[in-house]
């Protein structure tokens, strides 16, 4: 019996009956000789790790733009918190661990640079709209690896496309990273908004924190805590009513007194630019594209290329290109 034999007879017998097994995934597009040592998910888990999109999350920002600090998360520390509640979720609720994981670790690989301002901004130029969960599938099934794909099980495909939007993954390991990515966002924002100087703990609604906790790991800790027991041996995977209604009240709290602020309006309308700009050059210039983006012009039309390679970009990287294309030179005399 091979490793992945033992793997897969372990799920069998550990996991509950309403986990989705590695053995009975719905497959992949281009089909794969069995791996001795990892079941398909773990093999899923380890091509998202690798890939080039997974590297770029470092580079871009989660809500506050080039922060004036270390501690600041980046979509790459959002993407690790996500796996860590999530797979706290899903190892209670006895479901598979490394379905959930490669989830999470692929749920944003599609996120524009200087965070949801880059994705409004698309999706403003763009007739057909702009989400980044919809990139993050193309991501992970057109642009890695020079246009081959990552060829990924059908399962994680569609937990990272409805990670986020109110279409409910196929698995309950992709309604845990659904939740988790919930949890994790309101409870680093409220973190990093209070590291900011933005707001204090007694800020916050009295509601909202007498029934989730006063500290960022109580929160956390409890919102897990009210999904397991919601949840456990149950065709689901939900918040208790009240605990659900403490979140959107925090995550609404934050809509108006975070992301709504002064200074955040000031600092998005300068990154929408700079996106708009880059697509409008990349767009109508394709040939200033990187040759894996003209093989996309040329079978997809320039809008397409233009979007991936600029939804593609770190926040680093689109200043820079930004400040190529439109700010001369200054020479010292």
């Amino acid at each position: 019996m091979s490793v992945r034999e033992m793997l897969e007879k372990r799920e069998n017998e550990m996991l509950s009956p309403l986990a989705q097994r590695s053995a009975g995934s719905r497959g992949r597009m281009h089909e794969l000789p069995a791996d001795d040592l990892r079941t398909e998910y773990q093999r899923d888990r380890d091509r998202i790790l690798h890939c080039k999109a997974f590297r770029r999350l470092k580079g871009k920002t989660q809500v506050f733009l080039s922060p004036q600090g270390d501690h600041y998360r980046t979509r790459l520390t959002h993407t690790l918190e996500v796996n860590q509640v999530a797979r706290t979720i899903a190892r209670a609720l006895r479901l598979n661990e490394d379905l959930t994981e490669a989830i999470a670790l692929g749920h944003d690989l599609g996120h524009t640079p200087f965070g949801h301002a880059g994705e409004y901004a698309l999706r403003k130029l763009l007739d057909t709209g702009f989400e980044h969960r919809q990139q993050s599938r193309r991501v992970v099934e057109v642009l890695e690896r020079d246009g081959m794909g990552l060829n990924l099980t059908y399962e994680v495909i569609n937990g990272i496309e409805h990670h986020s939007g109110h279409i409910h993954p196929i698995t309950l390991e992709g309604c845990c990273v659904h939740l988790a990515d919930r949890i994790a966002y309101v409870n680093h924002d409220i973190d990093d908004a209070v590291r900011a100087g933005l707001l204090t703990e007694e800020d916050l609604p009295r509601s909202a924190v007498k029934r989730l906790g006063y500290s960022h790991g109580e929160r956390i800790s409890r919102m897990i805590g009210s999904i397991v027991r919601n949840s456990q041996d149950r065709p689901q995977v939900r918040m208790e009513e009240d605990a659900w209604n403490a979140l959107l009240e925090l995550r609404d709290y934050l809509f108006r007194y975070v992301y709504s602020r002064d200074w955040a309006k000031g600092e998005i309308s300068k990154t929408e630019h700079i996106v708009s700009e880059l697509f409008t050059f990349y767009r109508d210039h394709p040939a200033e594209m990187p040759n894996e983006y003209l093989v996309i012009a040329y079978r997809e039309g320039t809008e397409r290329a233009a979007t991936d390679y600029v939804a593609g970009m770190t926040d680093r990287y689109a200043v820079r290109m930004y400040e190529r294309l439109y700010i001369p030179p200054f020479f010292n005399e």
